[in-house]
């Protein structure tokens, strides 16, 4: 998927950033919030956004909006072309279907190979006991 065809859909607001900055930290709104619909999202086809909204992510809302702070860099187009990245690995993930889980049975050698060194275990702590204790 390529960002201009999400990019109306894109809600960015710029915002003073905490932590490092100089004399321009207190003056200059430089880090980005960005917001993203991904529940009302008509770009998204269905089992993408079902898949992103199943992921369990800090980022994303109890509605469906996911927000990405980006303050990483000490100018607004480094830091809304880091969360904008962000933005588009994020779904990037959702188009990413995970193949399904087969259950499968430890085999029988296996079983015989638990049991024996347990047996191997438990006669080695046997050994160890002194009886003599009279």
């Amino acid at each position: 998927m390529r960002i201009e065809k999400i990019e109306p859909e894109i809600e960015e607001r710029f915002v003073r950033a905490s932590g490092a900055g100089g004399q321009n930290v207190n003056k200059v709104a430089t880090a980005v919030e960005l917001r993203f619909d991904v529940a009302g999202s008509p770009s998204l086809s269905e089992p993408v956004r079902a898949r992103l909204l199943a992921r369990r992510d800090r980022r994303l809302t109890d509605e469906g909006v996911l927000v990405i702070h980006a303050q990483r860099f000490r100018t607004q187009d480094r830091n809304r072309e880091d969360a904008r990245e962000r933005l588009m690995q994020f779904i990037a993930h959702g188009f990413e279907v995970q193949k399904p889980r087969v259950a499968t049975k430890p085999t029988r050698a296996s079983k015989e190979r638990r049991l024996d060194s347990k047996k191997k275990a438990g006669q080695l702590k046997q050994q160890r006991t002194r009886r003599d204790w009279d």
